[in-house]
């Protein structure tokens, strides 16, 4: 399973499928866990995807909540039995509390697509969604393309191409949808050129239901000069007012972060992140994830290696940055200290949510003293991040010592919830909630359902939507009888 930011920390991954669990329509009830916050009803394998899922390969990659009881997802299956590597991507709808079928992404035959993925969904109202990612065109040799799909009154058109004529080298993704309004999104990713290796970062606009023009974000040419340079997050509070971050890698061959912002339609040249010049030694740094409350008002986080590689390890440290009325402040270290590693980075924030200037969440992982990798989250209040803090609960259940917080997800400030994925005694993958009411984080639990389901034991939530306090919904996988990965879903009222 391919995961957009994978290099930023190892994500556990599965491959299997599962033992049958009928078609769970509604979402199934369930007392409440103890620390979960509200009642998390039993995650159930997303109806459909049984018969879809033929290679043992599912997963939801991405959740989008607009109001109680509507959401989309999107995500893959193995569409062939003699390849689990091969998948297709699907999407599947929430309406007045259930879930539908997982459909095939309409359109994606039309394009040829041997093979799809879903990196990124998002829902401006109820029925009114769009969700972008990648597929290989099978008619022509390892050619890889982007795409978008919207979904209109809760019914999906037909997938469309994205940076067709840039993506001269054949190998472009979008890797993030942001939808501010009905038929008025954003999404943004990578393409490649100008030569074979070579990557660039491209943004795209919908207005009134029409998809416009991939363009490379202004700005690259002179920071990029070493041609590696990629998207992965955009957010959008209105329409025309976004802001993206991602990496670029400079003339002497390092990886910087960066962000950008578009103002009233027109995108202003990506910068490197304020302050990270002088903290990232050892020249590797991403931006994560953003997300903006309001036009000019943004948080955004990832990671930089605060030490020079010494040929055994380097130091990494997980960033916060925030912009305030249109200007971009200075980098925030927000782990108390930072993680030793090896070359690899060992500490990110790897999702970000801010419902109101000044007060965001952000959630990730790092390498504790000890070489475990654990789970964390952080808090900014009133414009000031505080420190991370190890996911209250994580310690117990963290047995096998590797645990990442995926994804976060704030309704209001100081009130959020945020997912992931622990090791048990026997090392088995668990996926994990844990929830923040009132400025206080509570204890993480295993996904109510998901010890039933993952009896190959490798699960994990990947993506996490709260429209409201206590109404969320979230999905990910977990390896069922055979050791093949399934689908999840689960949703919280209460």
């Amino acid at each position: 399973m391919r995961l957009p930011v994978a290099r930023a920390l190892v994500v556990l991954a599965a491959a299997g499928t599962l033992a049958m669990l009928g078609s769970a329509g509604a979402d199934a009830a369930a007392p409440a866990a103890a620390g979960s916050g509200s009642a998390w009803g039993k995650a159930v394998e997303v109806r459909g995807t049984y018969a879809l899922n033929v290679g043992g390969n599912a997963s939801v990659t991405s959740v989008s909540c607009t109001s109680r009881g509507y959401c989309a997802a999107g995500g893959i299956y193995g569409s062939s039995s003699d390849d689990s590597i091969v998948t297709q991507a699907f999407v599947v709808s929430r309406q007045h509390g259930r879930y539908g079928k997982a459909q095939k992404v309409p359109g994606l035959a039309g394009l040829t697509a041997g093979l799809s993925q879903i990196d990124s969904v998002s829902c401006a109202s109820p029925g009114n969604c769009a969700a972008g990612g990648y597929y290989y065109n099978s008619d022509e040799e390892a050619a890889q393309d982007a795409f978008v799909v919207s979904e209109r009154d809760g019914k999906w058109g037909n997938a469309i191409q994205v940076a067709g004529a840039l993506n001269g080298a054949g190998h472009a993704e979008v890797y993030s949808v942001s939808c501010p309004s009905a038929g008025n999104c954003a999404a943004a990713g990578y393409f490649g050129g100008p030569g074979i290796s070579d990557t660039q970062p491209f943004v795209i606009s919908q207005r009134d239901g029409m998809w416009g023009t991939a363009v490379k974000l202004p700005g690259t040419a002179a920071l990029n000069a070493d041609n590696d340079a990629r998207a992965f997050s955009i957010s959008c509070p209105s329409a025309g007012n976004c802001a993206a971050g991602g990496y670029y890698v400079d003339g002497a061959g390092r990886w910087q972060a960066f962000v950008a912002s578009q103002r009233n339609g027109t995108w202003h040249p990506l910068i490197e992140v304020p302050g990270t010049a002088a903290v990232n030694l050892g020249g590797d740094a991403w931006t994560n994830s953003v997300s903006c409350s309001s036009h000019g008002n943004c948080a955004a986080g990832g990671f930089y290696e605060a030490s020079l590689y010494n040929g055994d390890t380097a130091k990494w440290q997980a960033f916060a940055v925030s912009e305030r009325d249109g200007t971009w402040g200075k980098v925030v270290a927000v782990l108390p200290t930072a993680s030793v590693n090896d070359n690899t980075p060992g500490a990110a924030v790897k999702s970000v949510s801010c419902p109101s200037t000044g007060n965001c969440a952000a959630s990730g992982a790092y390498v504790d003293p000890s070489g475990a990798l654990q789970a964390f989250v952080v808090s900014q209040r009133a414009g000031k991040w505080g420190k991370a803090v190890e996911v209250p609960g994580t310690s117990a259940l963290n047995r096998g010592g590797a645990a990442e917080a995926l994804s976060v997800s704030c309704p209001s400030a100081g009130n959020c919830s945020a997912g992931g994925f622990y090791t048990g005694s026997q090392s088995n993958g668990q996926a994990f909630v844990v929830s923040q009411r009132n400025g206080t984080w509570g204890k993480a639990v295993e996904v109510p359902g998901t010890g039933k389901l993952n009896i190959r034991g490798n699960a994990a939530l990947l993506s996490l939507s709260c429209p409201a306090i206590g109404q969320c919904s979230a999905g990910g996988d977990y390896k069922g009888r055979g050791g093949r990965l399934q689908a999840f879903i689960v949703s919280q009222s209460g």
